[in-house]
Order: structure tokens, then sequence, then C-alpha cells
């Protein structure tokens, strides 16, 4: 069996959740790990000078249970005594493949999980439409006022420009404003591609 680790990261509200979704459906023995659900609880999230809870950043989250997560798959993936009761299809050579989407806001910023990804991905919003999407949602805890400016894109930014300094890192950018059908198809087809080179 062979599996592919795809990191697909970025921007608060660039649609990273959603592209997952519509990834696993189109592709074969698919699964997705959500960064979101290794969040600490609220009592464990610091507070800075500010009043504002640090959620944006590495110690706000279990990343060490997030890597075991991950390699507890790859693991359960990769035994060879896992059979998949697939109908024969056009897909059939890709029965013995495997494909993780972790999905989330900080990946690439965390040593143990660089390792493991085939590919990287990383959606971008500017600053204006960015504010806009996360003015229509809704946190538990609620996003307090200025929260935003005063933590949230600093924070984007901060690691962002982390990713772009370390030259080793292979990441490809996405513009988080063009259409989900046209990123999701620019997904599907390059991460058909990596699964066809994994067959050879």
């Amino acid at each position: 069996m062979k599996v592919l680790v795809i990191g697909l990261g970025g921007v608060t509200n660039g649609g990273k959740t959603t592209l997952a979704g519509k990834l696993k459906k189109m592709l074969p023995n698919c699964d997705i790990i959500s960064q979101d659900d290794f969040f600490k609880p609220e009592s464990e999230v610091e507070t800075d000078e500010h009043g504002f809870k640090l959620y944006d950043v590495l110690d706000a989250l279990y990343m060490d249970e997030m890597v075991t997560r991950i390699h507890n798959w790859i693991k359960s993936r990769a035994s060879p005594d896992v059979v998949t009761e697939e109908p024969q299809s056009a897909c059939d050579n890709l029965r013995n493949v495997y494909i993780l989407i972790v999905e989330g806001f900080l990946l690439y910023n965390y040593e143990p999980l660089n390792e493991l990804w085939n590919r990287r991905y990383f959606l971008t919003l500017p600053y204006e439409e960015c504010k806009r999407r996360r003015s229509t949602r809704i946190y538990q805890p609620a996003d307090t006022p200025g929260y935003f400016d005063g933590h949230v894109w600093p924070m984007y930014l901060k690691y962002k420009n982390e990713l772009e300094e370390n030259a080793s890192m292979q990441v490809a950018y996405l513009d988080g404003t063009k259409s989900q059908e046209e990123l999701l198809s620019y997904l599907y087809s390059d991460i058909m591609q990596e699964l066809n080179k994994l067959r050879e």
C-alpha cells in the first residue's frame, strides 16, 4: 500500500475545509484530518497584554496529538494486510493508494510535520477579503472587537513570512479569491499527477 499525504494550509477563511471536503469526494481512498480538531480548551490558551486569546499560534494546539494521529493513519494504511473491497473501475490502478488531506492554518511551521508532506498547498487572501469573510463567521469563543487586526492577521503574516523565508520548503501558493471550482480543478489535477508518479 502506498500513501500520499497532502497539506492544505493557509489563511483563515481561505476555503481549506470546503476544498478538502470536495476533494475527499473526488479522490480514491481519501481521508481528512483537520487541525481545528486539536485546539486546546479556552482555559489553556494564553492571553496577551491586550486581552486577546492567542488562538492563532502553535501553542494553542495539541500539535503532538495531531502528529500522532497522522502517523497512526499512515501506519494503518501502509500495513500489507489492508484489503480494499472496491468495485473494478477506471480507478482500479489507484486501489492500493491511500490519500490523507491534512487541512489547517498552521501546518508548515511545525518541524515534526515537515517530513510527512508529499504536496504542500497554501491558500492566501488579501487583508480586506479575509477580514470580510471572517466577520461573517461565528466562532466559539467569539472574536472580540479588534481581534482580527490585533492577533489573527499579524499571526498569519508572521507564519507566512517564515514559510517564504524557508527556501527548502516547496509550497504551491493558491489565490483564495479564485472560485472554488477553479481551485478544486487545479488541486484535483495536481494531486492526480502525484498519484500517477507514485504508481510508477
